[in-house]
């Protein structure tokens, strides 16, 4: 229930928009950080071997744009990833209420769309670190994922996991590329 609540006031937000920003409300100067992602991304990469598969390649491709309000850096994805084809929405912006960076993903391919990807995330300079699991010692690997963006045209992705939430395993890298 949560979970559509949120789409749906997502959606509202998104839809209604260029109204909030005639009232006066302009985006904040937080959000310019996030521009670093615009335009087309491809990203090359490879997943750790498992004890069930072997190490194997993956590819991601996403165009990234702001919302018409400016408020949003939306980017759809285009994903072949550990053998299955994967299409997402990703809606990265900046909370000036709580003053935090939050990251949503929604699927409609290759991945259970009933739960959205919903996590705070950290953004200094051109570093963004999405949290995703928190490690719980003895019970569930926490999992991270980290963005090092190299302008105008490079990124460096890596996914990590971690059984304290202290040490850090990388569990699939790639390098994205910006296409013209």
């Amino acid at each position: 229930m949560k979970r559509s609540l949120l789409l749906v006031l997502l959606c509202a937000a998104l839809a209604g928009g260029a109204s909030v920003q005639a009232d006066g409300l302009t985006p904040p100067p937080e959000l310019q950080l996030l521009g670093v992602a615009l335009g087309h991304w491809v990203f090359h990469g490879t997943s750790a071997a498992t004890s069930n598969r072997p190490a194997q390649p993956f590819t991601w491709d996403s165009h990234c744009d702001w919302s018409p309000n400016h408020w949003y850096l939306e980017c759809a994805f285009s994903n072949t990833y550990v053998g299955r084809k994967v299409e997402s929405l990703v809606v990265n912006s900046y909370n000036t209420t709580d003053h935090t960076f939050w990251h949503y993903e929604f699927f409609s391919a290759g991945q259970s769309g009933k739960s959205p990807f919903v996590t705070k995330m950290d953004v200094e300079d051109n570093v963004w670190t999405e949290y995703g699991r928190e490690a719980i010692p003895g019970k569930q690997k926490g999992q991270r994922i980290i963005y090092a963006w190299m302008p105008p045209d490079r990124v460096d992705m890596k996914i990590e996991t971690s059984d304290d939430g202290t040490t850090w395993t990388t569990v699939n890298h790639a390098e994205g590329r910006k296409e013209p």
